[in-house]
C-alpha cells in the first residue's frame, strides 16, 4: 500500500512556496513553516514592489547571467525554465508583461498578485502552513527524521530548507538555514553582499536624489588598473554614495572589496564621443556668451548636479562664458566622460538584494537538491551558494531549484 510522504518546507518565501506546491501535486503530505508572521515578505518588495518574476530568455542564456555555480543550476533550470515560470503564474490567473531587459513583470506592477497565487496554490493542493519558528533539525543514521520550533517536535520523512539568505532579514532572512546547514556538517562558504549599494568616499551627499538615465558606469579596479564592470543604464546618487540598477549589477563585480580599492568612473554623455560633446558645449556657449558658467549648464546636465560637476571642473562658477579657456573646457570634458569617485566599500548586508555565497553546492545533489551527506535534506532557493545579476534571474534560481526539490522530496525512496 502506498504511504503519503510527510516533507517540511522551511521559509515560505519564492523557494519555499514552489518546493510546497511541486511536492503536494507529487502527492506528499507538505508542511510550510514560516517563522514571520506571513508568507512571502522578501517577495512581497522586490522589484521595488513590482516583482520580476523571472526574464524572458533561454536556459543557456539565463546560465550567461549567473555568477556563482552556473553548472550547478543546468537541471534544476532544465527541469522548471523562465516559460515554465510564465506559464505558472499566467494558469494561476496572473498575466505578466516583458520590459526593457527582458524583465518579466506582473501586468498589474503588483508584487502582492504574485505572492497571493503562490499562497493560494498551495493551500489549493492542502499545503498545512504554520507561522512557527523552526530552532533545529534532527538527524539519526544520516537520515533526517523530524524538526523542532517553539512549539513542538514534528516528524517528517524529508525537510526542505529554503530560509533564504541574510539579506533584508526584518523580511526573516537572517540566517536560519545556514546553522541548520552546519549542524547537519555542510559547508557554508563566505557570505558577502550582492546586489547591493556603493559608499564613496568622496561625500556626494549634496547630490542625493539625483537621477540618471542613459549614462555608463565603469568600476576599475585601482590595484590591477583593470575595468571589471561596464555597462549603459540607469544609477543614482544618495547620501551615502551610488545605488541604482547599474550600481547594483556592479557590485557583483567587486571581489574581496576594500576601501580605495575600485573607483566608479561615469560618463554623463556615452552617446557623444569627446569632440563632439566639446562641439555641442561651444554651441551651448555661444548661445550665452555673457552669462556666468553657473548658468550655463541647464542644457547638458539635470539643475540639481550642476554646482557639484561645476566644482568638479574647477572652474570659477562666476567666471563669464566667453573667458571660459579651451583648457578649462577640457576639465570640464574630463568630468562629463569620466567623473570619477573612490569607494569605500559595501553598504551593510542587509541591504543586498541577494546574498552572496551559502550552503556548498558541492555537497548538494544537483539533480534533486538534496543533500550528499543527509539523506532527506534538501536546499532551496538563495541558501545555496548561487546567484545571479539583477534582471528576474535570482527569482528564477528560486523558483527552479524549489520546484525540482519538491519534486525529488515527493519521489524520493
Amino acid at each position: 500500500m502506498y504511504e503519503q510522504r510527510k516533507i517540511a518546507v522551511i521559509g515560505a518565501g519564492a523557494a519555499g512556496m514552489m518546493a510546497a506546491i511541486y511536492a503536494a501535486q507529487n502527492g506528499a503530505d507538505v508542511t510550510v513553516f514560516e517563522k514571520t508572521d506571513r508568507v512571502g515578505k522578501k517577495l512581497a518588495i522586490t522589484g521595488k514592489g513590482r516583482c520580476n518574476v523571472t526574464n524572458d530568455c533561454d536556459t543557456q542564456e539565463l546560465l550567461k547571467n549567473i555568477i556563482s555555480n552556473p553548472k550547478f543550476l543546468y537541471a534544476a533550470l532544465n527541469n522548471f525554465d523562465t516559460g515554465d515560470t510564465k506559464a505558472f503564474f499566467e494558469n494561476l490567473g496572473v498575466p505578466l508583461k516583458t520590459e526593457r531587459g527582458r524583465r518579466v513583470f506582473p501586468v498589474s506592477d503588483k508584487a502582492m498578485d504574485i505572492v497571493l497565487a503562490l499562497k493560494s496554490c498551495m493551500l489549493s493542493y492542502g499545503v498545512k502552513l504554520k507561522f512557527e519558528c523552526v530552532t533545529e533539525l534532527l538527524s539519526e543514521n544520516g537520515r533526517i527524521r523530524a524538526v523542532k520550533t517553539h512549539k513542538g517536535k514534528y516528524e517528517f520523512d524529508s525537510v526542505i530548507v529554503a530560509t533564504g539568505g541574510i539579506s533584508y532579514p526584518t523580511t526573516g532572512s537572517d540566517g536560519d538555514g545556514y546553522r541548520f546547514a552546519k549542524a547537519q556538517n555542510h559547508t557554508v562558504t563566505p557570505l558577502v553582499p550582492s546586489l547591493v549599494p556603493l559608499e564613496t568616499v568622496e561625500d556626494v551627499s549634496i547630490i542625493m536624489g539625483v537621477s540618471l538615465k542613459n549614462v555608463t558606469l565603469k568600476i576599475r579596479n585601482n590595484q590591477t588598473g583593470k575595468i571589471v564592470f561596464e555597462e549603459m543604464g540607469e544609477m543614482l546618487f544618495t547620501h551615502y554614495g551610488l545605488s541604482g540598477p547599474l550600481v547594483l549589477s556592479a557590485s557583483c563585480h567587486m571581489a574581496k572589496m576594500e576601501r580605495g580599492k575600485y573607483s566608479a568612473l561615469v560618463d554623463f554623455k556615452p552617446a557623444l564621443d569627446e569632440k563632439t560633446l566639446d562641439n555641442r558645449i561651444l554651441s551651448d556657449f555661444s548661445k550665452q556668451l555673457n552669462r556666468d558658467f553657473a548658468n550655463a549648464l541647464g542644457g547638458l546636465l539635470p539643475s540639481k548636479i550642476i554646482p557639484f560637476i561645476i566644482k568638479k571642473s574647477g572652474i570659477d562658477p562666476q567666471t563669464k562664458v566667453n573667458a571660459i579657456t579651451k583648457e578649462q573646457r577640457q576639465g570640464l570634458l574630463s568630468v562629463l566622460k569620466g567623473l570619477t569617485l573612490e569607494i569605500e566599500g559595501f553598504r551593510p548586508i542587509r541591504e543586498a538584494i541577494i546574498t552572496q555565497g551559502g550552503v556548498s553546492t558541492k555537497e548538494i545533489n544537483p539533480s534533486t537538491m538534496e543533500s550528499k551527506l543527509v539523506k532527506g535534506l534538501y536546499f532551496a532557493g538563495e541558501v545555496i551558494d548561487v546567484d545571479a545579476y539583477t534582471g528576474g534571474y535570482n527569482l528564477q534560481i528560486a523558483f527552479s531549484t524549489g520546484a525540482l526539490a519538491g519534486q525529488h522530496a515527493a519521489w524520493q525512496d
